[in-house]
């Protein structure tokens, strides 16, 4: 009976192999991405690499891979142009969320140079409650009590995994609490919005193409913003394009690829209630894999957190979000089948 059971809430929560593969799939490019990271390093701590030049590197392999996923798929370079043309208004809406997570990344300067690294992942944390506050608003599905409850475990879990009991924690209600309020929103908005867009009336549009749309914007509204703080030069100085032949760097920029395709899969076939649950559950196999890899211990405080999640993620199966379905895309476009009849 129990096989049974839980097979049913699996199926509830996975509709098919394909989505139980991306749930997976996410997690583990995310937990690889942070083990790369820390492999990357020199022995001082520092990066190798140009962080700006390896972000621009890889929405440039998104775009590309993007496209190369709609032509492997039966489609023409002439169908992909006409495509992407003929939704301009859509590419225009992705402008939206590119513009969040550009702010989102810009804040996480401006907001660790105000607290201290517990204090601020600490108040990060409120992105898991955030994010069911937003789908609520945006796709007019109201949360029940066990899926809200669920959250607030979930957060309670990220909350005793990122604590530093030994700190001291300082929130003071001022212009920086602000700021980190902006950051969370910027984060969750625009992973929510995006989840809209692929599984709204922009879903009608191959999701290949949509995400030609995210990594172009993403790329101009980065390209601006670098342009005005005069650093878009130092990441294309010949040093800085050097270092894209080290293997750490080219494995980050292929991994980050793979990851935002993916991410993308996951918002348009399964939601971002439980993309709050997948990115807890990378913390705390990144914690397991670093100890493996790297030998950094695993705290009391990390199976603590694991047991909250552990209940979160249960609470959660007791009451999945159902999921929108979405669409079924077309692989070609409308006028090339006009042509071939």
């Amino acid at each position: 009976a129990f096989p049974t059971k839980a097979m049913s809430w699996l199926s509830e929560i996975f509709p098919s192999r394909l989505t139980a593969g991306v749930f997976v799939g996410y997690m583990a490019l995310f937990v690889n991405l942070g083990l790369l990271v820390t492999a990357s390093k020199n022995p001082d701590g520092s990066l190798p690499y140009n962080p700006v030049t390896v972000i621009f590197m890889t929405e440039m392999v998104k775009l590309l891979a993007s496209a190369i996923i709609f032509l492997r798929e039966g489609n023409s370079v002439e169908t992909l142009a006409k495509t992407f043309m003929a939704n301009q208004k859509i590419w225009l809406l992705y402008f939206g969320p590119a513009g969040l997570y550009a702010l989102y990344n810009l804040l996480t300067y401006v907001n660790l140079s105000h607290y201290d690294p517990t204090t601020y992942f600490l108040l990060l944390q409120l992105r898991v409650v955030v994010t069911g506050v937003i789908f609520q608003l945006l796709f007019n599905q109201t949360l029940s009590r066990m899926q809200w409850l669920s959250l607030f475990l979930l957060t309670a879990g990220c909350v005793v995994k990122q604590y530093n009991f030994e700190s001291n924690v300082g929130i003071v209600f001022d212009r920086s609490l602000f700021l980190i309020a902006l950051q969370v929103f910027a984060s969750c908005f625009a992973g929510v919005y995006n989840e809209y867009l692929l599984k709204g009336k922009s879903g009608q549009v191959h999701t290949m193409i949509q995400n030609c749309y995210m990594y172009s914007a993403a790329m101009i509204v980065n390209a601006v913003i670098l342009m005005v703080q005069g650093e878009l030069g130092k990441a294309f100085t010949p040093e800085a394009l050097g270092t894209l032949s080290n293997k750490w760097v080219i494995a980050l920029i292929l991994n980050n690829a793979a990851v935002g395709i993916v991410t993308s899969l996951f918002l348009k076939y399964l939601n971002s209630v439980l993309k709050t649950f997948a990115s807890a559950l990378e913390l705390m196999f990144t914690a397991f894999f670093s100890w493996l890899f790297f030998g950094i211990p695993i705290t009391f405080q990390t199976v603590a957190a694991i047991g909250i999640v552990s209940v979160a993620i249960y609470v959660y199966t007791l009451n999945p979000v159902r999921h929108a379905t979405p669409q079924t895309l077309p692989t070609t476009h409308p006028e090339t089948k006009k042509a071939a009849s």
